[in-house]
């Protein structure tokens, strides 16, 4: 797999809580330059970057982010301001106490609710597959499908862990036909990223591929 390929499934992002004006125009300017699918950053600088960017990539943000424990409507108010501010991406992080707690209705409910809140935008559902057991995340891949998201991701990349192969695996097997498939969290070489792709994944959550590109 050439390099423009595997560029054309990441998602260029940059999510710390220190991020500054100046870092996500950088964020921005590398992703037009070599066309990621997408730049995933803070809610807060959605429109700035839509603005910036003027149609040449993709904005993506979070919702729920990191922890997933809001409320549903907190959750539905800032998808639906993320959407007015120029956002055509979602990766949402679902409640992993619900979760825990086999409230699945609830959590399908609220993927359903938020999935709305889109309309024709993309919804990617973030399940933090380090926090769960294979039990729970086969539960997830099923919850995901039925809802009607567009998406199942692994990892807000904040918790203990990241995307792993074994976990790819795992959704690919067990997500319906529909739900693509968005590694994130600790993708650190070309290698890991074109693997990843192989098993399934569609997007890849990451910086690092990018700054690898410029390190050349």
């Amino acid at each position: 797999m050439d390099v423009k390929e595997i560029l054309r499934h990441v998602d260029h992002t940059l999510l710390q809580q220190t991020a500054t004006w100046e870092e996500i125009k950088q964020i921005c300017d590398d992703a037009v330059e070599y066309e990621t699918a997408s730049i995933c950053i803070p809610p807060s600088y959605v429109k700035q970057a839509h603005d910036y960017v003027q149609g040449k990539v993709e904005v993506c943000t979070v919702i729920g982010f990191p922890n997933g424990y809001m409320t549903t409507k907190i959750k539905e108010f800032e998808t639906k301001d993320a959407i007015a501010n120029g956002a055509s991406e979602i990766d949402m992080v679902i409640n992993i106490g619900w979760l825990k707690d086999k409230k699945y209705d609830c959590i399908e409910e609220e993927i359903r609710t938020l999935k709305a809140a889109c309309g024709d935008k993309i919804l990617k559902v973030i399940i933090e597959t380090c926090l769960l057991t294979d039990e729970e995340k086969i539960k997830m891949c099923e919850i995901v499908t039925k809802a009607g998201a567009d998406y199942i991701k692994t990892s807000t990349g904040f918790a203990s862990g990241g995307a792993t192969f074994d976990d790819i695996s795992l959704f690919a097997r067990h997500v319906g036909p529909e739900v693509k498939i968005k590694a994130a969290g600790g993708i650190s070489s070309m290698e890991d990223a074109e693997k990843f792709l192989s098993l399934g994944a569609d997007r890849l959550g990451t910086s690092r591929i990018v700054k690898l590109i410029k390190g050349h």
